[in-house]
C-alpha cells in the first residue's frame, strides 16, 4: 500500500468528504466528477487537509473515460491502491410513473458506472493488492417504495461487490461495499422524478437526518481499516438490517403502508 486512492463523484457531498478523511491521512487523490469547479474545489480542501493529488473530469458513463482516468493514475501516481466507486444520481417515482429513460438513466450512472469503474481499475489494483470500495445505499437492501430504479441499481451495486469479494480473493484485493441511509448531502442537485412532491418528500429526509457526509466518510474510514465488508453507517440501518433478515414480512407490511401514505399525500397535493 502506497496510500493512493481513486474516488469518482468527488466534486461534491459523500465523494468530497472521503477524500478531505483519507486526506488528513496524507493520502495521494485522484479526483473524479462531471464537475470541474466541484472539482477543483475539493483539491484545494484536500491540500488544506494534508493530502495532495490531482483531478481528471470523468463521466463514469463513458468506458473510454474512466480507462484514461486509470492511465493517469499509473503515469502520475505510479498505480492505484483503493478505488472509491461513489459518483451517483438520486430518482424517485411509482413503478407506473417512471418512464424507460429513466431506468436507462439511473443504471447507466449508479451500476454501471460502478460496474465500469471496477473494470477499468482492476489490472491496476491487482499489481497493488489493493481495494474496493462501492457505494451503494441502504435502498440495495430495504426497496423503499416510489424508488423502483434507484433500489433496482443499488441492490446491483451490492450483488456485484457480494461476486468480487469471492472472485478477488484469490487475486488480494479487499472489496467493501457501503450501504448509507439518508444524509445531509446535495444528492437532490440530480434528483429526477416524474412528480415535484416526490422531490420535496426525498429533500425532508435528506434534512432532516442526524448524521453528516462526514460522519459518514469517518466511519467508512474505520471500518475499511477493520476489514469489513458490507458497511452499514447508520444505526437504524443496521437496526432495520438485521430486522429484515429475521422477519422480512414485517418490513414488507410497514413498506406497504409507507406506499399508500406516499399515494395518499400525492392525490392530496393534486387536490
Amino acid at each position: 500500500m502506497q496510500n493512493r486512492m481513486m474516488i469518482t463523484g468527488a466534486g461534491s457531498g459523500l465523494g468530497r468528504e472521503i477524500a478531505l478523511r483519507w486526506a488528513r491521512e496524507g493520502w495521494q487523490l485522484a479526483l473524479s466528477d462531471v464537475s470541474e469547479p466541484g472539482l477543483q474545489d475539493t483539491l484545494k480542501r484536500v491540500r488544506e487537509a494534508g493530502g495532495d493529488g490531482f483531478v481528471q473530469r470523468c463521466d463514469v458513463r463513458d468506458y473510454s473515460q474512466l480507462t484514461a482516468f486509470a492511465q493517469a493514475c499509473e503515469v502520475k501516481l505510479g498505480g492505484i491502491d483503493v478505488i472509491v466507486n461513489n459518483a451517483g444520481v438520486a430518482s424517485g417515482g411509482f413503478f407506473a410513473e417512471l418512464s424507460l429513460e429513466d431506468w436507462d438513466w439511473q443504471i447507466a450512472i449508479n451500476l454501471m458506472g460502478v460496474v465500469k469503474g471496477c473494470k477499468a481499475f482492476l489490472p491496476l489494483l491487482e499489481k497493488s493488492k489493493g481495494r474496493i470500495i462501492n457505494i451503494a445505499s441502504m435502498a440495495a437492501l430495504m426497496q423503499s417504495p416510489a424508488m423502483s430504479n434507484y433500489n433496482v441499481a443499488k441492490a446491483g451495486v451490492v450483488a456485484l461487490s457480494e461476486s468480487l469479494l469471492v472472485e478477488l480473493k484469490q487475486q488480494e484485493v479487499g472489496v467493501h461495499v457501503v450501504c448509507p441511509s439518508f444524509f445531509q448531502t446535495n444528492l437532490l442537485d440530480s434528483f429526477r422524478g416524474p412528480t415535484p412532491a416526490m422531490k420535496a418528500q426525498v429533500g425532508k429526509l435528506l434534512e432532516s437526518s442526524p448524521i453528516s457526509a462526514a460522519d459518514i466518510a469517518d466511519y467508512i474510514y474505520q471500518r475499511v481499516a477493520a476489514g469489513e465488508f458490507m458497511i452499514l453507517p447508520h444505526e437504524q440501518g443496521r437496526m432495520a438490517w438485521a430486522l429484515k433478515q429475521k422477519n422480512p414480512q414485517l418490513l414488507y407490511d410497514e413498506m406497504t403502508t409507507m406506499a399508500d401514505k406516499m399515494r395518499a399525500k400525492a392525490q392530496a397535493v393534486k387536490g
